[in-house]
């Protein structure tokens, strides 16, 4: 089996992480898509991220109606920084030989991946899809030459929807009370007025500023 891992801080899960998911679907990339909301992200230590246990909440509620649409929980319950070469290797033993991984990893991040924990690594335990964002420059393979052959050979490069949807966005919106309908689907949002979530985002970030 082919398996997606789509990693991230899920602050929350959106409309555009599942159209990303499905679209790496469709095009034959993958056979599945596992969700892998992160436990204690090393690279977002100075940012205020809302307790895993609502974010852990949130994934179910979003891939519910899709059953090619897994998540796992094994980044929350590891303890200490999340790093992916380490997540990459627990699947890679929890899955066997017979699974090959294909990292989704947003052209965004691209610029920092030779700041990750050990990214030759990291190409080593995956194939790497790198999808285009909306408002980003287009990727290519030549972007990761810095990392050798299995740089440029592990890579594939994927065209997406534009869909300028973000978590920070919608963290804003509901502290400004704005709606967030049609952003993240529809029992998540439930889930987000339920429980109060993003209520305080703007002071928080104007703390974490100072």
């Amino acid at each position: 089996m082919r398996l997606g891992v789509f990693g991230g801080t899920f602050d929350p899960i959106h409309l555009g992480h599942l159209i990303i998911a499905q679209e790496i679907l469709d095009r034959g990339v993958v056979d599945r898509v596992l969700f892998v909301p992160a436990g204690n992200p090393w690279m977002k230590s100075a940012q205020a991220i809302s307790p895993a246990e609502h974010r852990l909440a949130m994934v179910p509620l979003a891939i519910e109606s899709n059953p090619e649409f897994l998540m796992s929980d094994l980044e929350i319950k590891r303890t200490g920084p999340t790093y992916t070469t380490d997540t990459l290797e627990q699947l890679s033993n929890l899955c066997g030989k017979s699974t090959k991984l294909f990292l989704v990893v947003g052209s965004d991040t691209l610029a920092d991946l030779a700041k990750w924990n050990t990214p030759h690594r990291l190409l080593d335990l995956s194939t790497v899809v790198l999808v285009n964002r909306a408002g980003v420059k287009p990727i290519n393979a030549a972007s990761l030459e810095p990392f050798g052959e299995a740089g440029t050979e592990r890579l594939i490069c994927l065209e997406t929807p534009p869909i300028a949807i973000s978590s920070t966005d919608i963290r804003q919106r509901v502290a400004e009370g704005r709606s967030i309908r049609y952003l993240v689907p529809a029992p998540v949002e439930d889930y987000i007025i339920q429980h109060e979530l993003y209520l305080t985002y703007r002071r928080r970030q104007s703390e974490n500023t100072k």
